[in-house]
């Protein structure tokens, strides 16, 4: 491999990744750094891609949106790195400087997407910019690569000082901000109990991460035995197989009818329904009349209490239809977004730095970035016991 490529992950269509040479990055602005990457992890979000259910995907385009590794070379305007510096890079592309990264609100960055155009005809406004996340969200090339150019590289990444392996800090980049902006803004009391749909590595900090918030009962919804597992080894869940059992029943016997106080779907557009919602949901994408399988969001409006919080933390992509009716009928609270990654880096740092957590505890398989097509086909498929899955280049 010459100087002037790179081995990465790309995008060529539905269930079709490849490893391939493609150019290195170079500093661009003034303000962009270059890491070497060191570990980059395998996103349920980026699933959606591997299902071509995200739009505006390009043949060729670099995957990746949880990497970490170490600062090779930096704009000659960036002074909170330098090189050699260890550091975790946020998913999240944020300026720092607008009005919404001013409020903290930096998934919703102004000035980081330059393809906002393309974001605002579908969502009337634009988020932040993504690492390999689509055009739409700026076509920024992602981090399961060699290499990564960081933009504005004073306000995301965050650096690691300390001789914590790079499993433990990894997950800062995303899953781990993400569960617990989830819980959050759950609106978590002390003697609530809280409802998780989806215990893939989203769910399982969102599950620890409720725990940490003083939730006094978290109940995780999946049909994955060891998914199941993982939520009442690692986070003292309840758990209820939807395969098994109705989920809404069941949450009415655990809290008395009254149904759960928060509920939070970490499952997003790809969801897997039953009944006939299972047939139908498909159904409906397939001709255009929506883009998501809400089936979840659907489930989690209609099981949650009246004036509890719904929290949705889960990626969709477009249209839903979901009863509306009930959540306004219900006075239910809806919060939902992108995480806010640069807002959560050091306090959740903190946490791991005093053994609160380990957020290892999700990981399944590491392989080499070459293997990183096989390992999307065993994520996405379920198989081998995979939840999460960390590549090395």
């Amino acid at each position: 491999m010459s100087r002037e490529t790179m081995e990465a992950l790309t995008w060529h269509g539905d269930r079709d990744v490849r490893v391939e040479e493609v150019p290195k990055p170079e500093i661009v602005n003034p303000t962009d750094a270059v890491i070497e990457v060191t570990a980059t992890a395998i996103c349920g979000s980026d699933l959606h891609l591997y299902n071509d259910n995200v739009p505006s995907m390009r043949e060729g385009d670099v995957l990746g949106h949880e990497p970490m590794g170490e600062v090779v070379e930096v704009g000659d305007e960036v002074e909170s790195l330098e090189v050699g510096d260890r550091v975790v890079v946020p998913f999240t592309i944020s300026c720092g400087e607008c009005w919404f990264c001013e409020r903290g609100l930096y998934s919703l960055c102004d000035n980081s997407n330059p393809n906002a155009e393309i974001a605002r005809k579908m969502m009337g406004h634009s988020p932040a910019g993504l690492f390999g996340y689509s055009h739409m969200m700026g076509g920024y090339t992602g981090g399961q690569a060699e290499y990564l150019r960081v933009p504005y590289a004073d306000v995301g990444p965050i650096k690691i000082e300390s001789d914590l392996p790079d499993e433990q800090v990894l997950f800062l980049s995303d899953i781990f901000p993400t569960g617990y902006m989830a819980a959050e803004n759950a609106d978590i009391e002390e003697s609530d109990t809280v409802a998780v749909w989806g215990c893939g590595p989203v769910g399982q900090f969102a599950i620890q991460s409720a725990q940490m918030l003083g939730a006094e009962r978290v109940v995780a919804i999946d049909r994955i035995s060891e998914r199941l597992e993982m939520a009442r080894e690692h986070g003292d869940a309840e758990t209820i197989d939807y395969a098994e059992a109705d989920v809404y029943d069941r949450l009415m016997e655990l809290t008395g009818g009254r149904g759960p106080d928060s509920c939070i779907d970490a499952v997003g557009t790809d969801a897997h329904g039953v009944g006939l919602d299972g047939v139908t949901d498909p159904l409906k994408r397939d001709v255009k009349l929506q883009d998501d399988h809400p089936y979840v969001l659907r489930e989690a409006i209609e099981c949650c209490r009246k004036g509890g919080t719904l929290s949705v933390p889960g990626v969709y992509v477009g249209r839903a239809n979901i009863p509306f009716g009930a959540a306004m009928n219900k006075a239910l609270t809806i919060k939902t977004g992108q995480t806010h990654v640069q807002r959560y880096l050091d306090p959740l740092l903190e946490k791991i730095e005093d053994s609160e957590i380990d957020p290892s505890f999700v990981v399944t398989h590491e392989e080499p970035l070459d293997a990183g097509p096989e390992m999307y086909r065993t994520f996405n498929d379920k198989e081998d016991d995979c939840i999460k899955v960390i590549l090395t280049p």
